[in-house]
């Protein structure tokens, strides 16, 4: 057991995957030499060589069609898109060929495949380092989109990732990778790709998140429960597919429901959540089903300013909970 953060903790997890199973191989834009822009897989290639960790042309469309290949052929391919902001040109790939191949063979062949996706703001990143791009995947039958939001999840969940038969769009926040420390055992475990967790028991309100927001939601949380406030914080943490058992046992215990995340309101992951309690816990709500999250802006500011009031912070949502459940 030792204490690492979430970046380390990939790291770490990659290299241990690596050493118990020769058949997967790291790709990705500067993943070998330089070790990756946040160092998450630094070491990685003086250990296994460079023809199983292979730094790639600045194409995103080609590290995911290569890595796809490569599944198909029998490797365990764990692809690095640098910034989510730059997955774009691989769409196609991931959408029309990766989701589609168990169901166009109806079972006879699979895609195990990890893609790997820093992603999120608050870093100060601008335009075009600052993307949350959950929602676009979470709507594609075919793939399965995590993103783990502590040390102790980034590794069960990676392990569980590298070992799915599926394609897994693993979403890590830049901003979490060294916010965060935590034990994490040594041994091997995995962490299911289909369930939510329980971060803070409550009965006044449900409050469902998932990366950065989970960190200030907890913080507030907290804060609130010395008020009188006790507020039950949800980690959706499997983005697709969602654990529906777990969002709707906690609405109906507590009968409200605030659903907070960084990227757009409009389209955003919430929209989904809010119908699924809407839809199936709907006698058992005392007030509308809140959302809280980022502004329906083109793209990400750079000025600090503007940055902040682009997405929420621990201001906006102590305001939403109190809102809700003042109702």
């Amino acid at each position: 057991m030792a204490v690492r953060n979430l970046v380390d903790t990939i790291r770490d997890t990659l290299h241990q995957e690596m050493a118990r199973d020769p058949r997967i191989v790291v790709l990705g834009e500067d993943v070998g030499v330089a070790g990756g822009v946040f160092r998450a897989t630094a070491g990685l290639l003086s250990a296994f060589g460079e023809h199983r960790v292979i730094d790639t042309p600045l194409a995103e469309s080609g590290i995911v069609g290569v890595a796809i290949g490569l599944s198909l052929n029998g490797m365990v391919p764990v692809a690095e898109i640098q910034f989510a902001d730059f997955i774009h040109s691989a769409l196609d790939q991931l959408i029309s060929e990766a989701a589609r191949i168990r169901y166009r063979s109806n079972g006879d062949f699979y895609c195990p495949l990890v893609v790997r996706v820093p992603y999120g703001g608050a870093i100060h990143g601008g335009l075009y380092h600052s993307q949350s791009v959950e929602a676009l995947f979470a709507h594609v039958p075919g793939l399965r989109v995590v993103a783990p939001s502590t040390p102790y999840d980034a590794a069960g969940m990676l392990r569980a990732a590298i070992r799915c038969q599926d394609p897994v769009i693993f979403l890590e926040h830049k901003a979490v990778y060294r916010l965060v420390k935590e034990e994490v055992p040594d041994e091997e475990y995995t962490v299911p790709l289909d369930r939510a967790a329980v971060r803070k028991e409550g009965s006044r309100l449900t409050l469902l998140t998932y990366g950065l927001m989970l960190h200030h939601s907890l913080a507030v949380a907290q804060e609130l429960e010395r008020e009188g406030v006790s507020v039950e914080v949800i980690d959706l943490r499997s983005l697709a597919p969602l654990d529906k058992e777990t969002i709707l046992g906690s609405v109906r215990k507590t009968g409200r429901a605030l659903i907070v995340h960084e990227d757009n309101l409009t389209g955003g992951l919430g929209g989904e959540v809010a119908a699924i309690i809407v839809q199936e816990a709907f006698d058992s709500l005392d007030a509308p089903v809140t959302r809280l999250a980022g502004e329906d802006v083109p793209a990400f500011p750079f000025a600090p300013p503007l940055e902040e009031a682009a997405i929420p912070n621990r201001e906006k949502i102590l305001a939403a909970i109190q809102e809700l459940a003042a109702y």
